[in-house]
C-alpha cells in the first residue's frame, strides 16, 4: 500500500448491538507505520486551524466525534474533504498544505503520524511551501 495522493480510506467496521468497533493498524490499513498520535478538540465554533505542510511526514485523519473539513492544497489545486464518520479517514501524503475548518460542536480530530514531532519538518508559510514544491520539481 503506497499512496502518493490524498485518499479516503475505509476502515473495518465491526457492527455489534453493544456498539460498533473500527480498527486502524499501521502498514495494514493505512500506508505507514504509526510513530505519533494526537487529537484536536474543544475548537470554538467558526475557528480555523491554520495551515501547514510537512516535508516528509504522512498523516491519517479521522473524525472521532462530530465533523470538520480538511482542506488540502497540492500547490495547484485545493480540495475539501468533509470528515464526519469514525469508520473512514483521510490519508495525507507529505508536501500537502493542510488546514482544518468548519468544526461542529464537540468535534474531535484524531491524527496518526508517520513521524515523531520534528519542528524542522513543518512548513508554516504558504509561499515557502510553493517555493519548496517548485524546487523539488527542478
Amino acid at each position: 500500500m503506497d499512496y502518493k495522493e490524498p485518499k479516503i480510506i475505509q476502515l473495518p467496521k465491526i457492527v455489534d448491538p453493544r456498539g460498533n468497533l473500527s480498527v486502524i493498524e499501521g502498514e495494514a490499513n493505512i500506508p505507514f507505520g504509526i510513530k505519533r498520535t494526537y487529537w484536536i478538540y474543544d475548537v470554538p465554533g467558526g475557528m480555523n486551524r491554520l495551515g501547514h505542510a510537512f516535508r516528509k511526514q504522512e498523516e491519517f485523519i479521522v473524525a472521532l466525534s462530530g465533523s470538520f473539513d480538511v482542506v488540502l492544497h497540492d500547490g495547484e489545486k485545493e480540495t475539501r474533504y468533509h470528515m464526519s464518520r469514525s469508520y473512514y479517514g483521510l490519508y495525507v501524503p507529505p508536501m500537502m498544505w493542510r488546514s482544518i475548518d468548519n468544526f461542529s460542536t464537540n468535534s474531535v480530530v484524531f491524527v496518526l503520524s508517520s513521524e515523531t514531532y520534528d519542528p524542522s519538518d513543518y512548513i508554516e508559510d504558504f509561499d515557502e511551501f510553493l517555493n519548496v514544491l517548485k524546487h523539488q520539481e527542478l
